[in-house]
């Protein structure tokens, strides 16, 4: 039997796209001959490593190498299944049987995850979108566009639902799914006459926002790991350093030691958005009495290791048991790290202007949220006034 060899080939063009990504694609090798088939994943440069050949440093990396190594073993049972059946093996057949593939499998995930991937979107909508055809995955994993209709969205609801998802949460995921059924009828897959959310009504709370009190910031600085939660000190440093800062998840994991410049002989943070592209400089040697600083001097050997964090996903889930390590009631996410750093400064007296400014809003607006959840600035300020 004649083996085809495999391998992942990134920016084989030596040619980035508006975007400064390049292409995966998986080189099938066989007497001397070659051909590559598109993975459909466009990556930066700093996001491949060659000499392992697999994506690093990217807030996806171990759902999307699982994806390349499932390509992979989709083209070798397509090889095997050929041997079986007796037909010769050459890359030509394998060409034809993949193409063969592809076009059974258009439905409404294989045209969603290739758009998705396609798009001029940000990673971050990217991923949140990616979040959403997973669950829809696990809902129907078989999906043609004929199914789209409004029960099903129903159902897709209630499954949801069934999840314990929150109102929010689930009128994100609905509203990517109108984007990519919107989509679907300008490349003609869908006919607008059978456009499921023309009646469907999605649904929305107002938020709310969950923060740490100075008290329970005070129990996770003085949490002591036991040894065999050790491994959560990264995790719980990373949180406590963006309660201090203010920073998202995808601003934090994209930080280098560039990030870090010196004015005046004093520390700060300078980086744009991942989100929404303002580019935010922070006096980390001003905010809560530069405790950043102290957790950044403590990784100061390694800081790009600091930088480094699994899935929002998983750490999120290490959260929850320093939750209970710390003996709190609350529960958190990593982004409620945000929602402290803001609404502690407003309640320290912090004009919200400014705290715009630190948090990279566009709009005073924004920020006002952090305003009006916090009982206690009312008393602090009531306290201050001289009636």
């Amino acid at each position: 039997m004649r083996k085809i060899n495999y391998r992942l080939v990134y920016n084989r063009k030596k040619k980035l796209n508006k975007e400064g990504k390049a292409l995966i694609q998986v080189e099938a090798y066989l007497e001397k001959k070659k051909i590559y088939f598109s993975t459909h994943l466009y990556i930066f440069p700093r996001q491949w490593d060659a000499k392992h050949g697999q994506i690093v440093s990217h807030p996806q990396e171990e759902e999307l190498n699982r994806m390349l190594d499932e390509f992979i073993l989709s083209l070798q049972a397509k090889e095997l299944n050929c041997w079986k059946q007796g037909k010769p093996i050459s890359l030509a057949l394998l060409k034809s049987e993949m193409t063969k593939n592809e076009q059974k499998a258009t439905g409404v995930l294989a045209f969603s995850r290739k758009w998705v991937e396609q798009s001029l979107r940000k990673d971050s909508t990217k991923n949140n979108m990616k979040t959403t055809l997973d669950i829809l995955q696990a809902f129907r994993p078989s999906l043609s566009f004929h199914d789209l209709t409004y029960n099903f969205l129903l159902e897709f609801e209630s499954f949801m639902i069934s999840r314990r998802y929150q109102v929010n949460t689930i009128a994100k995921h609905m509203k990517h799914l109108r984007t990519i059924t919107n989509e679907a009828i300008r490349q003609g897959y869908l006919s607008y006459d059978t456009y499921p959310f023309q009646n469907y009504r999605i649904k929305t709370t107002q938020g709310k926002h969950v923060f740490l009190l100075p008290s329970e910031v005070k129990q996770l600085e003085t949490l002591t790991l036991p040894s065999h939660d050790a491994h959560l000190q990264h995790t719980l440093d990373a949180f406590l350093f963006c309660c201090y800062s203010g920073l998202r998840y995808s601003d934090f994991v994209r930080l280098t030691a560039q990030n870090l410049i010196t004015v005046d002989g004093c520390q700060w943070l300078s980086f744009r958005s991942q989100k929404t592209g303002v580019k935010i400089s922070l006096p980390l040697y001003l905010l809560f009495h530069g405790k950043a600083l102290t957790i950044l001097d403590r990784y100061k050997s390694d800081l790009k290791s600091f930088f480094s964090l699994p899935l929002n996903s998983t750490v999120n889930r290490e959260l929850k048991r320093i939750k209970v390590l710390a003996k709190l009631n609350k529960h958190f996410s990593f982004h409620t790290a945000r929602h402290t750093h803001a609404t502690l400064l407003i309640y320290n007296g912090v004009q919200i202007t400014t705290v715009q400014k630190l948090l990279g809003h566009r709009s005073v607006k924004t920020t006002e949220i952090y305003s009006e959840i916090f009982s206690g600035t009312i008393i602090k300020d009531l306290k201050q006034c001289k009636f």
